[in-house]
């Protein structure tokens, strides 16, 4: 699939509605913990105002407001941060009639309307009034139809800014078109919330490492003994079918061999005592995992393999992230990651970096893995210029 980008528009002297992901995560005292969507933004920004657009009108959410203003969730902290890491200033606006001459102008949290997320074609219609073309950089909400994710693309010009593009390009690098073998590795603690995923992936990828609670409802399905541990009894014939369906496409599924449980013992994944609880891969399973890294080329990870937020049941997950950054940098193997607890996990094991991509998206990371059409992308899509919109270009 090909894009309208911000380097296929004619930039000068545009008025250019900027769809942003700021819902940044803060502390008590409302200070930014994490730049990172500050920090990826920048490109964006000083592309197009290298290319002399007229104004950059930035839109964007934070937390969940109920239709209606709430300083609590207002924009206004942001203002601070955008001028250190982006070096121009930004203002305010709260009246989305009335917009100041000033190049750079965020617009107060778009969930204060309550035609934001109804993606009420009146307020989209009022967004894009803002603007001669609406540029999307927030792939981490193009998975929800609102107004100013997928509406105002109805009514202007739209194409996806560098951010976006980047992050369509290493998915669809590590799923679309990859280079193959391809190894999924998918954490998580129920089946049940990652069936689409698990359906989409087996049909995929060549490989597929399965972790975390959902791990120990294919053992049990198996037969296997998984003592006290998280399962789904009701998805063990579910659990079956995916293994079935795995067989069928040519994909290998594979099962944790070891574990380390609560009470901190190292067991056979499949013969776990009837008092304990796995909370980790153990180090036999890791380090199949990571021989079998030299076998692949593309590599995709979505969640944690155990309860990593509490040592030690960190080591399994610190381990294979560290395999994976090492394979990436000496084997020349693409990586890509996304999710809140998976870049979580990588941060905790100091290789962030060291992977091909990380995805800046959760929710939108995660249905794009199931395979699923995202309206904020789906209107960035060449050939989607239609209504009253005509193409800059």
């Amino acid at each position: 699939m090909t894009y309208n980008s911000i380097k296929d528009c004619d930039l000068a002297h545009k008025r250019v509605v900027l769809r942003a992901d700021l819902n940044v995560p803060v502390d008590d005292q409302k200070t930014v913990t994490d730049f990172t969507r500050i920090d990826r933004l920048k490109p964006t920004i000083d592309y197009l105002l290298k290319h002399h657009v007229k104004q950059i009108i930035i839109l964007s959410h934070f937390g969940r407001p109920k239709g209606a203003p709430d300083p609590a969730f207002s924009l206004d902290f942001l203002l601070p941060p955008l001028a250190k890491h982006w070096g121009h200033e930004v203002i305010i606006a709260t009246d989305y009639n009335v917009l100041a001459e000033d190049k750079i102008i965020l617009l107060e949290n778009t969930r204060f309307h309550t035609g934001e997320e109804k993606n009420d074609p009146a307020f989209a219609k009022q967004l894009a009034g803002l603007g001669d073309i609406f540029v999307n950089d927030a792939f981490s909400a193009a998975h929800r139809a609102h107004a100013s994710t997928e509406g105002i693309g109805h009514y202007l010009p739209s194409y996806a800014g560098l951010l976006m593009m980047e992050e369509l390009d290493a998915l669809q690098k590590a799923l679309e078109t990859p280079k193959r073998p391809v190894m999924a590795i998918v954490g998580g603690s129920k089946i049940s919330t990652k069936l689409d995923l698990l359906n989409n992936l087996v049909q995929k990828v060549d490989m597929l490492f399965l972790a975390g609670g959902m791990a120990n409802t294919f053992l049990l399905a198996q037969g296997h003994e998984v003592g006290g541990s998280l399962v789904e009894k009701d998805m063990c014939d579910t659990a079956l079918s995916i293994l079935e369906t795995a067989e069928g496409a040519g994909c290998r599924l594979l099962l944790p061999l070891d574990a380390v449980t609560d009470q901190r013992n190292k067991v056979d994944a499949t013969k776990v005592p009837a008092t304990e609880k796995i909370f980790d891969v153990g180090p036999e399973t890791v380090r199949l995992i990571s021989e079998l890294l030299n076998e692949v080329k593309t590599v995709v990870w979505n969640g944690p393999l155990g309860v990593f937020e509490q040592t030690p049941f960190d080591v399994g997950t610190t381990a294979l992230t560290k395999a994976v950054a090492h394979a990436t940098k000496h084997n020349n193997i693409i990586s890509v990651a996304g999710g809140g607890d998976t870049v979580s996990a990588l941060e905790h094991a100091g290789v962030k970096n060291d992977f091909t991509y990380i995805s800046t998206a959760g929710g939108a990371f995660l249905e794009w893995l199931e395979g699923k059409t995202l309206p904020g992308v789906k209107i960035l899509e060449k050939g989607e210029c239609r209504d009253n919109k005509t193409c800059c270009a």
